[in-house]
């Protein structure tokens, strides 16, 4: 895999946009799940890997705060490894220091569906919290300064997080119920809960997640930046795109080049340059160096 060309995002309009950090999310797909997951999550692993030494001289992997420190770093690009879904951990509490010392920072509890952990938005009307294992390893995350994602879980496993996390967490790719309801959106309680919290969520850039009709463009996306600042906090609210793990996009917002039509546009609507400056980035960097070691 090659990311000096590509859809949403690659590594030239990335630097041409002036960006410095980026979570790099291993997908585990749902053919893969239950009884190939880990194998999977861990093929994705080493892809990054491979991905991070092919291009070593424009991206570095970041494994801690002493990582954090280089950024903005004038000539590469910082990459923070996730997972998206718990699954690859199978019910095996050592699977989560072996992807640890593979370098991965964060990971999403669940998917849609449920597993071990818990329970994904998709089966919402379960109404399950974290399982013991899940518990575990939500615990065993803070100890390891590992990022808890809970993006793609439901509301009551959303709550039991906070009860269970002495750090903060993130929803890295979501975005406000209240302007579009779609499962996969945040109420404002749970907003609300993020910025007592000290967490964040970054706004996924999906129209199905921005605007209920569908059609969506860069004015939805700020409308959400937006309602996430007024009702959370401005330190509470980022930008997580989901870029190339989206079929469409907003328009205006069709790739990684145009980040800085979307800061002449929080400009307009009358955040600071100071706030614009958390929006695209400093927030994620403060919660980072709060959970990472």
């Amino acid at each position: 895999m090659d990311l000096t060309q590509g859809g949403h995002w690659d590594i030239q309009r990335a630097r041409l946009s002036r960006l410095s950090l980026q979570f790099l999310a291993a997908f585990i797909e749902t053919k893969y799940k239950p009884h190939r997951s880990v194998q999977r999550g861990l093929e994705l692993i080493a892809g990054a890997h491979r991905l991070i030494s092919n291009n070593s001289d424009h991206i570095f992997l970041v494994r801690g705060k002493h990582d954090l420190e280089r950024i903005p770093d004038p000539t590469r690009l910082g990459i923070l490894l996730s997972v998206e879904g718990g699954e690859i951990l199978g019910e095996d509490l050592y699977m989560l220091d072996i992807i640890f010392e593979l370098g991965v920072r964060a990971l999403g509890l669940t998917w849609n569906q449920r597993n071990a952990i818990a329970a994904g938005v998709g089966e919402a009307d379960t109404q399950l919290k974290l399982s013991d294992f899940g518990q575990e390893v939500v615990r065993h995350m803070n100890k390891l300064g590992m990022l808890v994602d809970v993006s793609h879980l439901n509301e009551e496993g959303f709550w039991h997080v906070l009860e269970v996390s002495k750090d903060p967490i993130a929803a890295t790719h979501s975005c406000a119920k209240a302007l579009c309801g779609h499962p996969r959106n945040l109420t404002d309680q749970q907003l609300q809960a993020l910025g007592r919290h000290k967490g964040v969520v970054g706004v996924n850039f999906y129209p199905q997640f921005l605007k209920e009709t569908g059609g969506a463009n860069r004015d939805d996306v700020v409308r959400h930046i937006y309602h996430i600042a007024e009702v959370a906090g401005v330190e509470t609210v980022g930008l997580g795109s989901d870029f190339d793990g989206i079929e469409e996009t907003p328009e205006g917002l069709e790739h990684v080049g145009h980040y800085h039509y979307l800061q002449e546009d929080l400009i307009k609507v009358g955040f600071s340059t100071q706030e614009v400056e958390q929006i695209m980035g400093r927030n994620f960097l403060r919660l980072l160096s709060d959970v990472l070691k």
